[in-house]
């Protein structure tokens, strides 16, 4: 016979308690049963735990394994704890990879409705580029990604939003003094500063104005400092520019029907913490801004 934790426990509720009566009314047993059990330890031992037959008074040796019975009994509540915690999604540690125009728009009220439901659960958020994105994905360092994505063998996709294109200029750049859509025309003459995502832009128009560029950009927030410098115009997708970023102006491109298609790629399910779980559910469930079309579009 080996040493249950059961054993443990009665052993330790009649130290605490003084007397088998006392520890079967902690326990929820019969004082027969919490002696029966108490008995089979003693024998297990072969040796004694009290002294006398009123359990009042320990021996050295139960003395001893009291102590050590306690530390045990705390470390088990606290292991259970943890993984009951876990397993509900109370606690655990959520790696995110994502754009920056997503981490700046669309993640906030999630994560802050999140963390106010699962207070003990840490999320890791970097943000990157969509190629970066997918690196870490594959190379299991994210759980989540949100980015502009293909399919992913082996990975789960579901599309988050989509959104338009269109110019972002200063406040004072010729561009920037009026509203509304613009076309081919009206930036052909501009200095643009390229950026990956000109590459889904498709129309025979764009092509010749794309290849004139002197300047290409990758990180989104350097290509708007850039844009803030006045070095010249660029091309994004509307959720990349928010409405009071710092004096610049956002108008669509008239002459385009290219959208940029944002997905959450995740591992497969069974390969997700209970938590992951829960902040990829959060996530599907969020009111996007009204600008963007939705996951069903």
């Amino acid at each position: 016979m080996s040493i249950k934790i059961d054993m443990l426990r009665c052993f330790v509720a009649v130290c605490d308690h003084g007397g088998l009566a006392g520890a079967a009314e902690a326990l929820g047993r019969t004082p027969s049963a919490v002696s029966m059990m108490l008995k089979q330890f003693e024998d297990h031992l072969a040796a004694p735990l009290f002294e006398g037959a009123r359990k009042s008074r320990l021996t050295p040796l139960g003395e001893m394994i009291h102590a050590e019975a306690r530390r045990e009994l705390d470390h088990f509540a606290r292991t259970v704890a943890m993984i009951e915690g876990h397993s509900r999604a109370e606690l655990g540690f959520i790696r995110l990879a994502v754009t920056p125009s997503v981490a700046t728009a669309v993640l906030p009220p999630v994560i802050r409705r999140f963390m106010a439901d699962h207070p003990k659960v840490r999320l890791d958020l970097r943000d990157m580029n969509s190629a970066a994105v997918q690196r870490e994905l594959e190379r299991e360092r994210a759980d989540i990604g949100i980015a502009t994505l293909g399919q992913m063998p082996g990975f789960n996709r579901q599309k988050l939003f989509s959104d338009g294109f269109g110019i972002v200029c200063r406040a004072d750049h010729p561009l920037g003094r009026e509203r509304g859509s613009v076309g081919w025309a009206d930036i052909a003459g501009c200095d643009l500063i390229a950026n990956g995502l000109c590459d889904l832009i498709r129309e025979e128009a764009f092509a010749p104005i794309l290849a004139a560029s002197h300047l290409s950009v990758p990180n989104t927030a350097s290509l708007l400092g850039f844009v803030r410098a006045g070095v010249g115009i660029t091309i994004l997708p509307r959720l990349a520019v928010l409405e009071d970023s710092d004096g610049l102006i956002f108008r669509p491109l008239a002459e385009t029907s290219a959208r940029r298609d944002v997905h959450v790629v995740s591992q497969l399910e069974q390969n997700l913490s209970p938590a992951a779980r829960a902040f990829l559910a959060a996530l599907m469930e969020a009111d996007l801004p009204g600008h963007l079309n939705h996951r069903d579009s």
